[in-house]
């Protein structure tokens, strides 16, 4: 999903519209501008409406049935999903509706979060390291759908200057596993926390 997000939509997207940012939508997420695609469970919907599945092909065929050509936004970031064009697709279905449901909670709480400090903001998905996030007075907030330094989906925070306790566990701040945060609420509860912690040290 990762590859599919930075090679056929984030890419296509700074190519046509000079932006990599993606948004979460009911059961995916989706580009911010031309082209129009998104994804929804296991599969990709086009512009004209095509469903495509996301597995049996390679990025590159995916793309073309898009109407796109694939390949990741160029010159903007090194680190990224590793996927070549060349490589196939082979997105599990139960893993998608887990990842989604992350991003869906984190793209609540974070506006939650957003309104509660007087902003109102959408959550932007970055295609590089796949993390949904805002920023509000120099510190990012998050969810992560996992990377090197947490192989699984995890919130976050991380201020732009190093903060000191044992709340940050973490080189670049604070982070606890989704699968740690499972009840309602406490996904909010470590937002706000996080929120208190870095104003408090800041």
């Amino acid at each position: 999903m990762h590859g599919v997000a930075e090679l056929i939509m984030a890419g296509p997207q700074y190519r046509m519209s000079d932006t990599i940012r993606l948004r979460v939508v009911a059961g995916g997420f989706a580009t911010v501008s031309t082209p129009d695609l998104r994804v929804d469970g296991d599969s990709l919907v086009t512009e004209t409406g095509d469903v495509l599945p996301l597995h049996g092909v390679t990025y590159a065929a995916l793309a073309e049935a898009a109407g796109v050509a694939a390949g990741a936004p160029e010159g903007l970031y090194h680190d990224g999903s590793g996927a070549d064009p060349s490589e196939s697709v082979d997105v599990d279905a139960d893993a998608a509706a887990h990842l989604e449901h992350c991003l869906a909670r984190g793209d609540t709480e974070l506006r939650r979060l957003a309104s509660a400090s007087g902003q109102e903001m959408a959550p932007v998905l970055w295609p590089e390291h796949f993390d949904l996030g805002i920023t509000l007075d120099e510190v990012n907030y998050g969810v992560s759908l996992g990377d090197s330094a947490i192989g699984e989906p995890y919130a976050y925070v991380g201020p732009w200057r190093p903060r000191e306790g044992d709340f940050w566990n973490m080189p670049f701040g604070a982070a606890r596993r989704m699968a740690d945060l499972g009840e309602a609420g406490d996904l909010a509860a470590f937002l706000e926390e996080g929120r208190r912690r870095a104003g408090d040290a800041g």
